[in-house]
């Protein structure tokens, strides 16, 4: 479970692609190596009403939130956190050369005592690399 909020300013939406966004978050997450591909979930979800700094119109938010299964130490998570969020920034370079615009990401901990969930994409993974 590596599974990507990202709730950004519906203002943003005439200058960037936001299924580019999920994409080049998704494929970063698995090039850190630590997540399970087939837990891998990018979501993005667009925000009709905000209020940003000052209230100007022009202001815009990208914030994405990670919530991690238990099991992976400090390092690792700092690691794979710094990729994502490199990738992520480098990517809306043009939206910080053309507005102010706040970025964040934040990554949380889920208590597996407290998390249910069922999943059958990571046999699929498995069926599928054991006859490529």
């Amino acid at each position: 479970m590596p599974h990507f909020s990202i709730e950004y300013s519906a203002n943003l939406e005439s200058r960037l692609d936001m299924g580019e966004v999920c994409e080049i978050v998704r494929k970063a997450a698995t090039e850190t190596g630590i997540f399970p591909v087939g837990g891998i979930r990018v979501r993005a979800i667009r925000c009709e009403h905000y209020a940003i700094a000052d209230g100007k119109a022009d202001y815009g938010f990208l914030a994405m939130l990670l919530r991690l299964g238990e099991g992976r130490d400090l390092p690792a998570r700092q690691k794979a956190g710094e990729h994502v969020f490199k990738a992520l920034s480098a990517s809306l370079d043009p939206v910080f050369a053309s507005t102010k615009f706040a970025l964040s990401f934040d990554m949380q901990i889920n208590d597996a005592a407290t998390s249910w969930k069922r999943n059958n994409i990571h046999d699929a993974l498995k069926a599928e690399a054991s006859h490529g």
